[in-house]
């Protein structure tokens, strides 16, 4: 079971990965750039409501692996069809479709972003019957989703993808492996009972009133101010690194054209950082952790505005490995004190909080700002390759300010105390 658990999840995230950071130097490349904070906001937004919506279909009408597998088929479908838009216009030797592309590759992440949570519920469900302790089982199956990530992006990246439209294909690929996949794995109940469920409990919307005890209510609204930073880089570090070929002194360096190769350095710091963890909750407790979470993010915005392909590429590499602790931190860590500190009679409501704030509101919110920033200082009309450069920069250190200011306002106003070992 742990082996077909880790397919499962390798498949889930190797869909994502297949696109998720390339897709902003392939808009760039197709004369899109000023959209890609659309394409970003877009899977924020669908996060607010469709995870929800997928999930009380799953507990009332169709079991959770046939959801999944139908969820990823619809991905697929709307992945290929975007791709479709892309190569029709390289075929004809003409732009972009911007709007039908974007139409399409809104209903594949429509279908793709609940899948996630699917896919735990699956997975849950699968170690109970087989009477595996899932809180000591999971966490190494997940880790193979992170690694199923990096090889799709690996993928793009050496087959020379990453700034093409076929790397939607890849993904479409992937996902219809699932779709296949996913109908073998063990049967998941549906709760005839939950039915009877208001709107209110079902949209799991009684977490709200977690709001009413202020350590919580700061939390989660740190939680997303934090979560504006998450989608920033995966949108426009490979139009960043990209970017430098149009300068004489970096064109035709190595990292320039595996822009996507030099980014997964993330991924892979991401799946050493959640070693980590447990320990830093053990001895630092929750704010110190997210506060080290948040400086991580100055460090990641920071180190992306001062380095270059060349004698500074040690920047943008440690860049990538201070990712790892940026959001592991953050997003793991996180859901670890929702869980301890609420209630078990709203435990999944209040983890779909977290999830609304962060990936939800946070992301849609920071992906949408960031386009604002990026576009008037690197795709403003008429500037130089110079201009753009220092304008890249520009943006960096204003993302960098940013999380700084969030990270002082959390070490005042949060407030709590730790106890050693706990």
């Amino acid at each position: 079971m742990r082996f077909r658990l880790v397919v499962m999840n390798f498949l889930e995230f190797a869909a994502w990965g297949a696109y998720l950071t390339s897709m902003g130097a392939y808009l760039a490349t197709a004369g899109l750039g000023t959209d890609i904070g659309n394409y970003y906001a877009i899977q924020g937004m669908v996060s607010i409501f469709m995870p929800a919506l997928m999930g009380i279909v799953a507990d009332r009408w169709v079991q959770a692996q046939r959801l999944l597998s139908f969820c990823h088929f619809m991905a697929a479908v709307f992945m290929g069809l975007s791709a479709w838009v892309g190569l029709s216009a390289v075929q004809q030797g003409s732009p972009v479709d911007g709007t039908l592309l974007f139409f399409f590759y809104t209903l594949s992440v429509t279908f793709y972003m609940p899948t996630l949570a699917l896919s735990n519920s699956v997975a849950y469900t699968s170690l109970d019957k087989a009477g595996l302790d899932t809180v000591k089982t999971f966490p190494f199956i997940r880790v193979f989703g992170t690694i199923g990530f990096i090889c799709a992006m690996l993928l793009v990246d050496f087959t020379g993808y990453q700034n093409t439209p076929i790397q939607f294909i890849v993904s479409g690929i992937i996902s219809l492996a699932l779709t296949i996949y996913a109908l073998t794995l063990p049967s998941c109940p549906i709760d005839r009972n939950s039915a009877s469920q208001s709107v209110v409990e079902a949209f799991g919307l009684k977490a709200f009133t977690l709001f009413k005890d202020k350590k919580m209510a700061f939390f989660f609204i740190f939680s997303f101010l934090l979560g504006v930073s998450l989608q920033i880089t995966n949108g426009y570090a490979n139009p960043y690194i990209q970017s430098f070929g149009g300068n004489p002194d970096y064109a035709g360096m190595f990292f320039v054209k595996h822009s996507n190769l030099l980014v997964s350095l993330s991924q892979m710091s991401e799946t050493l950082c959640i070693l980590l963890i447990p320990f830093c909750l053990k001895h630092f407790g929750i704010k110190k952790v997210m506060l080290i979470a948040m400086l991580a993010w100055v460090g990641r915005f920071a180190f992306f505005g001062l380095g270059n392909p060349g004698d500074g590429v040690w920047l943008l590499i440690l860049s990538c490995i201070v990712y790892g602790v940026a959001f592991d931190f953050f997003n793991v860590s996180g859901s670890l004190f929702v869980d301890k500190e609420t209630d078990i009679s709203m435990r999944s409501s209040a983890q779909g909080l977290f999830m609304l704030m962060t990936n939800g509101l946070g992301a849609t919110l920071g992906s949408l700002g960031a386009k604002i920033i990026i576009n008037r200082f690197v795709y403003a009309e008429g500037l130089t390759v110079a201009e753009q450069t220092q304008g890249w920069q520009t943006s960096w250190y204003i993302f960098a300010g940013y999380a700084l200011v969030v990270a002082i306002a959390f070490s005042i106003l949060f407030e709590y105390k730790h106890e050693r070992g706990s």
